[in-house]
């Protein structure tokens, strides 16, 4: 047992200095450990060699998903092994929504993590070099990309948390001797045998045919991991000077899209599609936007939905949009006519927005305070003298010049004394009208906030 730790410390101190962020910014290992403990035999192994290199600074944590009759029993055997070391332990029950299974019990899995997961944890996971390869493996069969194939990484940086797997670069073998070394109790489960599942499939069906012609098979895949890694970080800084000078998160200029290169477009459209989702959409989706959206006529104002966004284009731009955004006009209540009063002291809440009247150089006369003003929607057609330009225009080539959406101009209200035009109130503000109400010295609605 003494040997065996004392290899342990040794093999594990490698590990940890192999597996520090060059960026002395991070302070990777300063920082305490989360472990995702399953009670299977790599994550025990895991919980205890960490607790002997970190013993003040790891807890763990047993995601319960509720779908085995033993689950809660293989929690206690976590809970049980951490009250040995001594070491705080949560176990946490979830729900897995219908849909794929794998899928969605992982998508359950780490929301768990990011709600237990306290600011200065990094939150560390027990894969080996057989899960690499097998993800590996699976991606291709998927029809990734170079980002699936890159599969695994040691240290991941995200947004919201930094995952890190030491084990990633370890044959499943070296660990089941290491756990018989030092006689430490484990569960299994049996789904990871069930052929039902891709993974499980992959592992009892496929592997064994495959690295029988190919015996270096686990350790290639897992080689090619870190080479689709290196070309990943390539391509994402190209995708990320593309985009930079493309547009930004919700649009991008078809006119600077079109210069790039066939292979540029598809990985930037890929990268850009993903927005606040997990994985990028597939290829078809990509060449659905292409083909439906930026390829259609300049004035179709064509649409896609590709849940859960709608992209839209909108003269030389596309635009990438939730459902709330693009879908307002039918959930918002929008008055057929109404009467307003503009005073100084009130808001007016419209539904472009928030409005206080504020004096200006140039405005409407201040006799129109304190009375009733009629305010009525644009129904099309309407042609109005705004300040500042000669004569009267379409109010629709108004809104086109301004780059105000066909999608918000449901919310464009005319504000009128009678039948005279007093201005229009926009998504992006008060548009005065010339007229027989306009003097120096008056006054306007301003637009407090959307």
């Amino acid at each position: 047992m003494r040997s065996s730790l004392s290899t342990f410390n040794e093999i594990w101190q490698q590990q940890l200095r192999s597996s520090i962020l060059i960026d002395a910014d991070q302070h990777f290992l300063q920082q305490n450990f989360l472990i995702g403990c399953s009670g299977g035999m790599d994550s025990m192994l895991l919980l205890y060699l960490l607790h002997s290199l970190f013993p003040q600074r790891v807890r763990a944590i047993y995601i319960d998903h509720q779908l085995q009759e033993p689950s809660s029993t293989w929690g206690k055997v976590v809970a049980d092994f951490c009250r040995q070391l001594d070491m705080p332990c949560v176990v946490e029950c979830v729900d897995v929504v219908s849909g794929n299974l794998e899928q969605q019990a992982r998508n359950a899995r780490y929301a768990a993590f990011l709600q237990h997961k306290q600011p200065n944890e990094v939150l560390v996971l027990a894969h080996h070099q057989q899960d690499q390869a097998e993800t590996v493996l699976l991606r291709l069969l998927s029809g990734t990309g170079v980002g699936g194939l890159a599969a695994m990484r040691r240290v991941d940086v995200r947004d919201d948390l930094t995952i890190w797997r030491p084990l990633l670069d370890l044959p499943r073998e070296q660990i089941e001797q290491w756990t018989h070394d030092l006689q430490l109790s484990y569960v299994t489960d049996p789904t990871n045998a069930d052929p039902h599942y891709d993974r499980a499939w992959c592992r009892t069906e496929l592997w064994g045919v495959l690295q029988q012609r190919f015996p270096q098979m686990q350790s290639a895949l897992a080689r090619n991991a870190q080479l689709m890694q290196d070309a990943d970080d390539i391509l994402q800084e190209v995708v990320q000077q593309d985009w930079k000078k493309c547009g930004d998160g919700s649009h991008l200029s078809l006119n600077v899209l079109a210069q790039l290169t066939a292979a540029r477009q598809r990985q930037l459209l890929s990268a850009w599609m993903k927005g606040e989702l997990t994985y990028r959409p597939s290829l078809d989706a990509v060449e659905r936007l292409q083909r439906e959206v930026i390829h259609s006529k300049a004035d179709a104002q064509a649409c896609l939905y590709i849940k859960p966004y709608y992209y839209v284009r909108f003269q030389k731009t596309i635009y990438r949009l939730t459902a709330q955004e693009y879908l307002c006009k039918q959930t918002d209540e929008i008055p057929v006519q109404q009467q307003i009063h503009c005073t100084k002291q009130q808001l007016v809440t419209l539904i472009s927005g928030d409005y206080c009247c504020t004096e200006l150089e140039y405005g409407l006369s201040h006799e129109l305070l304190d009375i009733p003003l009629m305010l009525y929607p644009r129904i099309g057609g309407e042609k109005i003298h705004l300040y500042g330009r000669v004569g009267a225009w379409p109010l629709k080539k108004a809104l086109q010049d301004a780059q105000i959406f066909p999608w918000l101009r449901h919310r464009v209200q005319i504000l009128a004394k009678d039948d005279v035009i007093l201005g229009v109130f926009t998504p992006q503000g008060f548009w005065l009208a010339q007229s027989c109400y306009c003097q120096f010295g008056g006054w306007q609605p301003k637009l407090i906030h959307e």
